[in-house]
Formats: structure tokens, C-alpha cells, sequence
């Protein structure tokens, strides 16, 4: 018989106003076909459309469960107040818009059914996702660069260490401070948990990127702060 697992879905959400409720949905209604037991923890990061509004509409206490900041702080600093209040044996980072499809959650949680995975990334380059929207080529290369420093870094053989789909055991995470506010977090966490010497998977994902029109936030100074990260994370004990 499967193991069954609680999961627990964690959404950072700034000023996605036109895409947060049907992530909420996505998610709620992936997990039910996979019939387990969940919480969805959505943290809006101060955003300035309508976001929180929408959000509330979604909230509820045994389910969907928000938390607010009081000022924008960042994708990290909304997961660390997210992770705070996890309860399921695992832990998922799903963006808030709708770049990563929630129906790879059964490819993200087949290697803790199958190998007692401590660590799941979803890889955009592995092949075998429904579909990869082609996209700029200097964040491909720009993705490429980061992933290979922090491989050399960690000795992990990693394609993609910037994905947005990340899946933990809670217990390997829990007491990882999290320092990075913003996308530093993507190396930060990476390097800290490859310093546990735990068992890390990739699958392979969907992805349908956002171009800076649709609201893509990402951006050159980010590139520029995961290569400091990658080097301070490494080299700090």
C-alpha cells in the first residue's frame, strides 16, 4: 500500500492578482486526485494589486491558511514566515502564477513513494514535461551558468537549481534559517541542504514561462546576487 503524506503546498504571492486564485484551485484540485492529505499556505508579500483580497476570498482554516507581511520583503522571506507553519510531513514551493503546472505534483512526489527522497526538484531541461515554452535565451544561459557553479560548489549534478518547483521532507528543512529575502534563496537553500548529505531527485516538469509583460519579475541583478550566494553559501560553514 502507498504511504500516504500530508503535503503542504507553500505560495509566495506578490501582485498576482491575475493568476492567484486559479493556482489556488490548480493545487487544491491536483492534491485531491492524488487523495491526500493537505494545506495550502499562501503568503502575500505586501502586494499592491488585488491580491490579498483575492486570497482572503480562498482562505480557510483547515485548508487554505494566509499570512501577510506588513512591507515587501521578498520570495525568501515570504517562504521562511510560510515555512513557520507547516505541518505536513512534506513541503512544496509553488509560484504564485501559473508558470509551473500543478498536475507534475505526481512526478514531484513519485521519488518519496519510491526511493525515500529527502529532496525533489522539478527541472525544466530534463525532457519528459507535457511542454516547455521557449523562452529568452540569456535566461536559459544565465540558468545554465548559475546551475553549474552551484554543482561545482556542492559536487551535485543538478539541471536546473533555479526551478521553482521544490519539494523537502519538512524535517530537513525546518531548521535551516533561511537568510536570503529575495531569489537568493534558490542557491541559498540548495547549498545548505546539499551540506546535510541528503538524497536529492530531479523530474522532470512542465513550464510555461511568463515574458516581463505578463509579469515576469526576475530579472539581470538577480542573476548577479545568485552567483554571490552560491559563493558566500559555500564557503560559509
Amino acid at each position: 500500500m502507498q504511504k500516504k503524506f500530508k503535503i503542504s503546498v507553500l505560495i509566495p504571492c506578490y501582485n498576482e492578482e491575475n493568476t492567484i486564485s486559479q493556482v489556488i484551485i490548480k493545487v487544491e484540485t491536483a492534491i485531491k486526485k492524488l487523495d491526500l492529505d493537505y494545506e495550502i499556505i499562501v503568503v502575500d508579500d505586501k502586494s499592491t494589486d488585488k491580491s490579498l483580497e483575492i486570497i482572503t476570498e480562498h482562505k480557510d482554516q483547515n485548508r487554505v491558511k494566509l499570512f501577510s507581511h506588513e512591507t515587501n520583503k521578498g520570495k525568501g522571506a515570504a517562504i521562511a514566515t510560510g515555512l513557520k507553519s507547516v505541518k505536513g510531513e512534506l513541503v512544496l514551493i509553488q509560484d504564485a502564477d501559473l508558470e509551473y503546472d500543478p498536475e507534475d505534483y505526481q512526478k514531484l512526489l513519485l521519488p518519496f513513494y519510491e526511493t525515500d527522497a529527502d529532496v525533489v526538484y522539478g527541472s525544466r531541461f530534463l525532457g519528459g514535461g507535457k511542454y516547455v515554452r521557449i523562452h529568452f535565451f540569456w535566461h536559459y544561459l544565465a540558468n545554465k551558468i548559475l546551475t553549474f557553479l552551484c554543482n561545482l560548489m556542492t559536487n551535485l549534478n543538478l539541471t536546473d537549481m533555479e526551478t521553482g518547483y521544490k519539494l523537502f521532507k519538512t524535517e530537513k528543512i525546518k531548521d535551516i534559517e533561511i537568510k536570503e529575502k529575495s531569489f537568493g534563496f534558490e542557491p541559498e537553500i540548495t547549498i545548505k541542504l546539499s551540506k546535510k548529505k541528503l538524497k536529492f531527485f530531479e523530474v522532470p516538469v512542465t513550464y510555461n514561462g511568463r515574458n516581463y509583460n505578463e509579469g515576469k519579475k526576475i530579472g539581470l541583478k538577480d542573476a548577479f546576487i545568485a552567483v554571490y550566494c552560491i559563493f558566500k553559501y559555500s564557503f560559509k560553514s
